[in-house]
Formats: C-alpha cells, structure tokens, sequence
C-alpha cells in the first residue's frame, strides 16, 4: 500500500472511532448533546445523541477523504509544504478524537472548558501554518488559492510570506484571547487573516497590471 493510501485509510479510521466510545456510552447519553458553546462557556446549540455518536465522525471521516484525494490528486501536490499537507490530513481526525469525546463527556455532566480549551487549539494551529506559509509553493489545494496567486509565482510568494507573519500574530492574539474567553477579538482576527491577505494579493495583481501597461 502506498504511503499516501495508507495515511488515508489511518486517518479516516481515527475519524471514525469516537463512534465506538458512543456506542459504550450510548444508553447513558441524554437525547441532546452540547455541539456548541458560546463565550460564556454555555451551550448555545445541542444535537440528537445519534448525530453527536455516528454523524459527526462520519461527517469528519467523510471531509478527511475529500481532503486526502484532492491533494494526492494536485498536478503541483510536489510543491505544497509538507507540514501543510500533514496538518490538513491530520486536522480531521484529531478533531474527531478530541471534540466528539468532549461533547459526549459534557452532556454527560462532566465540566468542560470548551471556552478555553477551543480558541487555544485554533491560535497554535495558526502558529504552526503561519510558520510554514511562506515554505508553501504554487499548488492547486494547499495554500491561499486565488486567481492571482496561481497565475504569478511572485505573487503567490509575495502573498504566503505576508500571510504567514500575519497568521502567526493572529495565532498569538487567539491565544491570549482564550485566557479571558474574549470571543468577539477571536472572530475578528479569523476574519482578518483571510481577508487582509486576499485583498493584498489582489492590491499586487493590480499594480503588477498597471506596470505591465507602462511599459
């Protein structure tokens, strides 16, 4: 079996054995079982105990099979940063393996710091992909994919190297954020960094354009 076939199979696997801890709980789930939290630390959202047990981790093993075949299948998949790729095939299953535990465990009675603990996996999550960004070459499904950015190298570079300070600086301020469950702070700066290197890419597209004129 192929390394990358093997991967796949491992992670979708991985996806999937939550459901077995639910089928052990089962009788003893509640109904409804907490899908969301807000900033306070209450639960704002609940689902049916059979789509918190065998939904959600088919739903995840489903998105991780996506994932693994659009980039094994990438024409430019040599040139997306490896760590990139591993956090992509990987971001699935460890969601599974924590989240879906976590929300069994809370409906349950168990106190969880769903507040705490979320916001500080996402800003060392942007850390680590802020880091490797700028290591990130020209692919079709790894990376900040737009028009301008796969049509010019520079461009691409240019954008990845200005994204990849801007994450890692996002990534901190998620973090601080979480120690005082200051939510609103942390929607923005998730906003920010999608947004801000998109409209810098295509800042750099226009004026590329305008040289391209001039001369």
């Amino acid at each position: 079996m192929k390394k990358a076939n093997k991967t796949m199979v491992i992670t979708t696997i991985l996806c999937l054995l939550p459901i077995l801890l639910g089928v052990l709980l089962y009788p003893k789930l509640p109904d409804q079982v907490p899908a969301q939290w807000g900033s306070d630390g209450q639960v704002n959202w609940y689902q049916p105990k059979a789509m918190a047990v065998f939904g959600m981790p088919a739903f995840l093993a489903i998105i991780n099979l996506v994932v693994h075949i659009g980039v094994n299948n990438d024409p430019k998949r040599a040139n997306a940063s490896k760590m990139l790729k591993n956090i992509g095939f990987w971001i699935c299953p460890i969601i599974s393996l924590i989240f879906v535990p976590i929300s069994l465990f809370a409906s349950m009675g168990m106190e969880v710091h769903v507040a705490f603990w979320t916001p500080l996996f996402v800003g060392v999550l942007l850390i680590i992909i802020g880091n490797y960004l700028p290591k990130c070459k020209q692919s079709y499904t790894v990376g900040i994919r737009l028009p301008w950015t796969l049509d010019n190298e520079t461009n691409w570079n240019k954008t990845h190297h200005f994204a990849g300070y801007l994450w890692i600086i996002g990534g901190i301020i998620t973090i601080i954020s979480s120690f005082f469950s200051f939510w609103p702070a942390i929607f923005l700066v998730i906003i920010l960094i999608v947004l801000i290197p998109i409209v810098y890419s295509f800042v750099l597209y226009k004026r590329g354009n305008q040289i391209g004129k001039i001369k």
